[in-house]
């Protein structure tokens, strides 16, 4: 965590946070992304939406579907689709392994963050995420909450 606060080429550019509070997230994957030029530029605008999006298995191949990239003003005629599917990168063994969780075990691939590593290069953290019901929602918000009002009783007292 300390390396990515201190390297100047780590950047998020968006984040899912809706996502750990609607689904119970199992375990996670970094893929990488088949963007286009204009969408790279657009990404280091810091124009991007991953919240109404998911990742699917589709014949052997990863996709990013809904994800909102925002046009690129200086890209007129070159631009790119905003909300076009997107292939994601992974090794065919993860591939596989995410295919029969969606499928078999009727799990979501929910994508949390979409960054640019130390490298540079665009990255999205997939989760394997179980939705939650509204029972776990309420347990989850009242956890936050109690650890939130035992912070405030330690800086009073303390």
């Amino acid at each position: 965590m300390a390396k990515q606060k201190t390297d100047p080429n780590y950047k998020v550019i968006a984040e899912n946070r809706r996502a750990r509070y609607d689904y119970a997230i199992e375990s996670d994957l970094e893929c990488g992304i088949v963007l286009q030029g204009s969408e790279v530029k657009s990404l280091r605008q810091g124009g991007a939406n991953i919240a109404e999006s998911y990742a699917e298995v589709v014949e052997g191949e990863l996709w990013l579907v809904n994800a909102y990239i925002a046009p690129y003003a200086q890209a007129k005629t070159w631009g790119h689709e905003e909300r076009r599917r997107r292939k994601l990168l992974a090794s065919s063994r993860e591939i596989n392994r995410l295919w029969s969780a969606s499928a078999r075990q009727g799990m979501t691939l929910v994508p949390l963050v979409l960054y640019f590593n130390h490298k540079g290069m665009a990255k999205l953290k997939i989760g394997i995420a179980k939705g939650k019901k509204n029972v776990d929602k309420r347990a989850t918000e009242a956890k936050r909450d109690w650890g939130r009002q035992k912070a405030r009783l330690l800086r009073q007292n303390g």
